[in-house]
């Protein structure tokens, strides 16, 4: 039984486990899902209830997995079917420039300083969080659908510190 918080709900499921996964302070468990007919991570502290089952689980090649979860950014799976291209101010650039982001990322150094930073990612969820966590420092230049959501939130933010 695993809450699925996006929706709400309690959801009963037959998984094969795979792999337990630590990632931001975070447990997960990455699972072949016999309801989904598809690969799942669930959130260890979002399990209400676990039994074991009589019937053997089914074990996924490593290379299924690792093409699964570790296309896309953070950690939402599956396909990276956009690349998200960023621009950081010079003084950002400083620490940017020597972090991973992402295992296929590419970057490279403007002649300003800044530093132009290229992420695949499929869900924009986390990147977009990690985006807003670089504040004036950072700006989404393609695709134009994440730089308006992230624009979007920049305003929903700015509305609650408006008098």
């Amino acid at each position: 039984r695993h809450l699925s918080r996006k929706r709400g709900e309690v959801i009963e499921r037959d998984i094969s486990p795979q792999r337990l996964v630590y990632y931001r302070d975070n447990w997960y468990l990455d699972a072949y899902c016999h309801l989904r007919d598809d690969l799942r991570s669930f959130a260890l502290d979002a399990m209400e209830q676990i039994s074991l089952l009589d019937k053997p689980a089914l074990s996924v090649p490593e290379k299924a997995l690792a093409d699964y979860y570790e296309q896309s950014y953070g950690i939402f799976n599956g396909e990276a079917k956009n690349t998200a291209r960023l621009k950081f101010s010079p003084f950002r650039a400083q620490w940017v420039a020597k972090e991973i982001w992402h295992p296929q990322q590419r970057g490279r150094f403007e002649p300003d300083g800044a530093y132009i930073l290229e992420v695949p990612y499929g869900n924009d969820t986390e990147l977009i969080m990690d985006i807003l966590k670089q504040g004036p420092e950072v700006e989404v230049l393609e695709p134009e659908v994440l730089r308006e959501r992230v624009a979007a939130a920049i305003a929903a933010t700015n509305h609650l510190y408006q008098a």
